[in-house]
């Protein structure tokens, strides 16, 4: 976020920070380890839920397009059922995303406006109501729909590849589990990442600053710092995207083996 949000630097002026372990060495040594989890709180808070209506949207997607349970759906298909659990996880991310931002870059402007994520929340909603708290709900949405969609539709692809002939997808092993969900991680983000940096900038900006949206925020970017600039953070993102993802899918797999041995029936 806050590569994705430093201001472009005046003619003769060095960038904020020159890439991301630029500003992981800044970070750390401004504001210590702490500073690497400034916004935390949200994040973690969401995280549950959003994980939850993201494989129940992905499911209910695989559903609505299947005569039977047993029919193998095509990988477009897969795709579309992807991008309806974006569209599910929207509501819950949004606010997150919102405070997040806020959070992370505050620290690195020097101000401290808002002492936590529920503090952030209040002051929020008290200056702008609820319409202040999921600002950025539409670039959210750009980012996850499409995203979502090649986040499941890799992960499946990924997985019948690995499967070893004669075998089931059920029966992967873990680390063949880990390797899908943390590529599967990647081509996600390499989707979310342009949409990803105009939500940052959006979500960061001073009221009024963009009043046509999203548009404003691409043009502006475009013509200050060219069409690269719809990657800044590309590396930090995806420095963190497999290993979170791969542990993501892992944690899903096990959960499904562990809940139809509990409840076969459920």
């Amino acid at each position: 976020v806050r590569l994705q949000t430093q201001p472009k630097p005046q003619p003769g002026q060095t960038p904020l920070y020159s890439g991301t372990f630029d500003c992981f060495r800044k970070t750390l040594v401004g504001e210590g380890v702490r500073g690497l989890y400034r916004g935390m709180a949200a994040p973690i808070i969401g995280v549950t839920p959003m994980f939850a209506v993201c494989f129940f949207g992905f499911g209910l997607g695989k559903r609505l397009q299947q005569r039977t349970p047993d029919d193998v759906l095509t990988y477009p298909q897969l795709f579309a059922a992807g991008m309806l659990s974006g569209v599910f996880t929207t509501a819950i991310m949004a606010p997150g995303e919102r405070i997040k931002c806020l959070l992370q870059i505050q620290a690195a402007t020097g101000e401290t406006k808002y002492s936590g994520s529920l503090d952030c929340a209040k002051q929020l909603y008290r200056e702008a109501g609820i319409r202040g708290v999921y600002k950025g709900t539409v670039l959210t949405l750009m980012r996850d729909v499409p995203a979502s969609g090649m986040y499941f539709m890799t992960y499946e692809w990924l997985k019948n590849i690995l499967t070893p002939e004669g075998k089931s997808v059920s029966d992967l092993s873990a680390p063949r589990i880990l390797f899908a969900g943390g590529l599967a991680g990647i081509f996600n983000w390499a989707v979310a990442i342009p949409p990803d940096v105009l939500k940052s900038r959006f979500q960061t900006a001073p009221p009024g600053k963009y009043a046509n949206g999203f548009r404003d925020v691409l043009r502006e970017l475009i013509r200050e710092e060219g069409v690269a600039s719809l990657y800044k953070g590309f590396t930090a993102v995806m420095i963190r995207a497999f290993p979170a993802n791969a542990a993501c899918f892992l944690g899903f797999e096990v959960a499904m083996k562990f809940l139809n041995w509990v409840a076969p029936g459920l």
